[in-house]
């Protein structure tokens, strides 16, 4: 006679088995998922797959780049009006290259669909990826400045500091266009898939760093502030300042870390930059990229003071 076969429970989990009853391993399976939740798929799936979707995403990502592009340049153009006896600035650079970032993004998405089809692999990696580097670059020159100000007011060399950014940045720069170079030149599929999952696993680690970054001097400078003795407005409003942009900057660079990994791991569901993925894209340009972009100029938009007679900006010493 057969085995006496054990019936199908639940068990505390929720989680559904079945199986025999003498010595075998029953088989685990996951519960089904709310009808709600299958409805939603479906939806986002078909809006996914419509070309009309696909398209218009892009055109939507591009405006609002060149909206945050726009007003980057505005401000840069207000700061240099009321400096304009001073060089290029760590205020002029930031919104500079966020100007550029948005400038390449705005340029980009709206022909995102000819580079994809009708630009070679690497080229196509360079277009899309090149921007997001950059963006590193452009708030990473931030923790810079917020070091350097930390390290002069406790009186610590920081002759050291800006070689550790330019080092820092070259070495990111080119580890990914290495491994670009290997997820398109090579002949071996796997080496490919290989190439592409490393290159996502790096970025997502480099995006983990720049939030470290951001927490480590943000902290401290916020820190630094908040025991200061003198108690005034400025201070106060300093204070926030530096909280909200530390706060919106490693969140958005967590986030990014996060969404970069859950793309290396599961490519045919979650991976970005890719036509078939048009919501996907919108979600994770506009919380990584977008909205921290526009919250950032919007608290940073006070002007330096006016130069008084005989003074100026004053250099941070390199020690």
């Amino acid at each position: 006679a057969g085995h006496a076969m054990r019936p199908v429970g639940v068990h505390e989990s929720g989680l559904v088995w079945s199986g025999e009853l003498h010595g075998e391993q029953g088989e685990l399976k996951w519960p089904e998922l709310p009808e709600w939740w299958n409805d939603w798929k479906a939806h986002w799936s078909a809006w996914e797959a419509d070309p009309a979707v696909q398209l218009y995403s892009n055109y939507g990502i591009a405006v609002a780049y060149g909206l945050i592009g726009i007003a980057a340049l505005i401000q840069l153009g207000r700061i240099h009006m009321r400096v304009p006896e001073y060089g290029w600035t760590t205020q002029k650079v930031f919104h500079l290259l966020n100007c550029l970032v948005c400038a390449l993004r705005a340029s980009i998405f709206p022909f995102r669909q000819q580079i994809e089809t009708q630009f070679p692999p690497f080229v196509k990696l360079l277009l899309l990826d090149a921007p997001g580097l950059l963006f590193f670059t452009t708030y990473t020159l931030l923790v810079l400045f917020w070091a350097e100000i930390y390290h002069q007011a406790r009186s610590m060399p920081t002759g050291a500091l800006r070689p550790a950014f330019a080092g820092l940045n070259i070495a990111v720069y080119g580890v990914t266009a290495g491994l670009w170079a290997l997820s398109t030149t090579s002949t071996d599929p796997s080496m490919q898939q290989l190439g592409y999952m490393l290159s996502d696993a790096f970025l997502a680690a480099v995006s983990l760093a720049a939030a470290a970054g951001f927490l480590l001097y943000g902290g401290r400078l916020f820190l630094m502030l908040q025991r200061f003795p003198i108690e005034s407005r400025g201070r106060r409003k300093k204070l926030r300042e530096v909280g909200l942009v530390t706060a919106i900057c490693a969140g958005c660079f967590s986030l990014r870390a996060v969404m970069v990994a859950l793309s290396a791991v599961d490519r045919q569901n979650l991976e970005l930059d890719e036509m078939g993925h048009p919501l996907l894209n919108v979600l994770f340009y506009s919380l990584v990229e977008v909205l921290p972009t526009a919250c950032v100029l919007f608290i940073l938009r006070k002007l330096p003071p006016k130069r008084a007679s005989g003074q100026g900006y004053t250099q941070i010493p390199q020690e």
